[in-house]
């Protein structure tokens, strides 16, 4: 595979991971930079080690197993988006417990936010396995981007955040609705992105 295919492709799949980045930052009063290094090493973590993930099976079971991985995997990010939509929306609308913007970064809510974004991951490194992809180099490029756009992610969110706290609130909890929706539809096939 040619390294820029494999930048585009790395390119998209941080798309989730910067849209919730973003989200973490509108709802984080006082960013430090250890709160975009700690966004930047979960979400780039886990997009790296989902492709192979999903990559190992696939060369070991034979691609009967891509079916089982890819029948459940958007129902998952789905799930866990939609959850987290919805809870910081009603927080938003509430104005619902203030909670510590160290707690927010710890690795309970990272891990679950950092699953939820990468599924598309373990579906890419699932297709790896059916090509000559070097699995090492797109699982380290992907999460080399993710790290870097994800951090950013954070301090753009930051930004508007601060200003704009109740309204940003609200939009970042819909785009995390959306971003789950939007992974439903497209594996589901009614729309493609």
């Amino acid at each position: 595979m040619q390294l820029y295919v494999l930048i585009v492709l790395a390119v998209g799949l941080a798309g989730d991971a910067c849209a919730a980045a973003i989200c973490k930052g509108l709802a984080t009063p006082k960013l430090r930079l250890k709160h975009m290094l700690i966004t930047g090493l979960w979400f780039g973590g886990f997009q790296a080690v989902m492709p192979v993930i999903g990559y190992i099976p696939v060369k070991l079971l034979g691609p009967a197993m891509e079916k089982y991985i890819t029948n459940i995997d958007h129902w998952v990010a789905f799930s866990v988006l939609a959850f987290l939509g919805v809870k910081m929306i009603y927080e938003a609308i509430t104005g619902g417990e203030e909670e510590c913007v160290d707690c927010s970064f710890a690795p309970r809510a990272m891990v679950v936010m950092a699953v939820a974004t990468s599924i598309d991951a373990l579906a890419v490194g699932v297709t790896f396995a059916l090509t000559d992809a070097n699995i090492f180099v797109a699982a380290l490029l992907i999460g080399v981007i993710t790290f870097v756009l994800s951090a950013l992610g954070v301090k753009i969110g930051n930004v508007f955040g601060v200003k704009y706290k109740k309204y940003a609130e609200l939009a970042g909890g819909a785009v995390l609705v959306l971003i789950g929706l939007k992974i439903l539809l497209e594996h589901l096939g009614v729309i493609a992105f």
